[in-house]
């Protein structure tokens, strides 16, 4: 039995949808979203793993209204979506290293996966290795924003629901349950 409560079948991604698209409407750094976070902590907590999906896909989704859609969305909705599946590999297990380690993971495959898209579709580089290289390189404070936002909105969700689930009895079940 996972630690996951019915409960979050719905409130919870209703609230990370809300929280995560409103969040990129406010002014931030590039890339400093917790659009990444909230994937990994649906994919970890909701039990149905298309909702888990959803959550980020539906985040972007609102707020690219509002900021306007671009060339590479098919590619960063993906990456969202498969971030949030693979916050199943936290489900019932879920401590700081997991999390650290997954996010770091999922904030360094974005990183690889849209930059790579970015050289390859957007005319921006020279289409030789030494272009591909220097995409990367331009990109890496956008990188960094990005680690850092996983670490503090992974740090808010992960932690905060820990300790809701400590002060409200019965939101987590027990492996025991």
């Amino acid at each position: 039995m996972t630690d996951r409560h019915p409960l979050a079948s719905l409130v919870v991604p209703a609230g990370l949808v809300l929280a995560a698209a409103l969040s990129r409407l406010i002014p931030h750094p590039p890339n400093f979203s917790p659009v990444e976070a909230s994937a990994l902590f649906a994919g970890t907590y909701l039990l149905d793993r298309r909702a888990a999906v959803l959550v980020p896909i539906l985040a972007m989704l609102l707020s690219d209204f509002v900021l306007g859609f671009h060339a590479l969305v098919p590619v960063t909705y993906a990456c969202m979506a498969l971030m949030a599946l693979a916050g199943r590999w936290l489900a019932g297990q879920a401590s700081v290293g997991r999390i650290a380690a997954l996010g770091f993971a999922s904030a360094t495959f974005f990183f690889l996966v849209s930059n790579f898209f970015v050289w390859l579709t957007q005319g921006m580089y020279p289409m030789s290795f030494a272009g591909l290289v220097l995409c990367y390189v331009e990109a890496l404070p956008f990188f960094q924003n990005e680690v850092a936002g996983v670490a503090l909105y992974a740090s808010l969700l992960f932690g905060g629901y820990e300790l809701l689930g400590r002060a409200i009895p019965g939101l987590r079940r027990s492996a025991a349950a």
